[in-house]
């Protein structure tokens, strides 16, 4: 992992921002998930937050106003009393999205790995969940052999690899937006019917 975490923080600015943004499109499923089932939030709110990060990645003349999007992105956070499991990945989903928009505004030179622990988090949580372990080495050992969390290594692997290699252009931002969004399907296996 250490040599993956220097890689991520020797990227620039921008190509971090673009990890976080296809890490983003593959948490907003829950998101969509949690206010399906609970009738809290709206994932149309955070899809055009979203929207506008790829926005001002393609078009560097984009003015937005990130300080307005964060403020709304607040308001979009599930209620702090609601501690089910479902709350608590929509909210890795806002915490996130908030992530890059500190950057954009100029902060948080971590963001890029705390985005990067939280998808891989919600992951770990989610196997915690289905397989109840409570032993911690084979808890250990099955979140290591565990389908979801090698699709989810592999995930960040392939959006690292490819903002390492060649320039970050429209077309390389457009592909790097269809691998997050993964055919819907976010980290945890999981997809909002249309």
């Amino acid at each position: 992992m250490n040599g993956f975490f220097q890689r991520l923080q020797q990227l620039d600015p921008r190509r971090q921002q673009a990890f976080m943004a296809a890490l983003c499109e593959r948490l907003l499923p829950n998101y969509g998930l949690y206010a399906e089932n609970s009738g809290e939030g709206n994932p149309h709110g955070l899809r055009v937050i979203l929207d506008l990060v790829w926005e001002q990645l393609a078009v560097k003349e984009a003015r937005i106003d990130f300080d307005r999007q964060a403020e709304k992105l607040a308001e979009l956070e599930p209620p702090a009393e609601d501690d089910s499991f479902g709350a608590r990945r929509a909210l890795e989903a806002v915490v996130a999205l908030s992530a890059i928009l500190d950057t954009l505004r100029g902060e948080a030179s971590e963001a890029v790995l705390e985005v990067s622990r939280a998808s891989r988090s919600g992951v770990r949580a989610f196997i915690e969940l289905t397989e109840g372990e409570e032993d911690g080495e084979r808890l250990a050992a099955l979140l290591r052999d565990h389908p979801l969390m090698a699709d989810e290594n592999d995930f960040q692997d392939a959006v690292l690899e490819a903002l390492e290699t060649g320039p970050l252009d429209r077309e390389a931002l457009k592909a790097l937006r269809r691998l997050g969004r993964n055919d819907g399907v976010s980290n945890l296996g999981l997809s909002v019917e249309e």
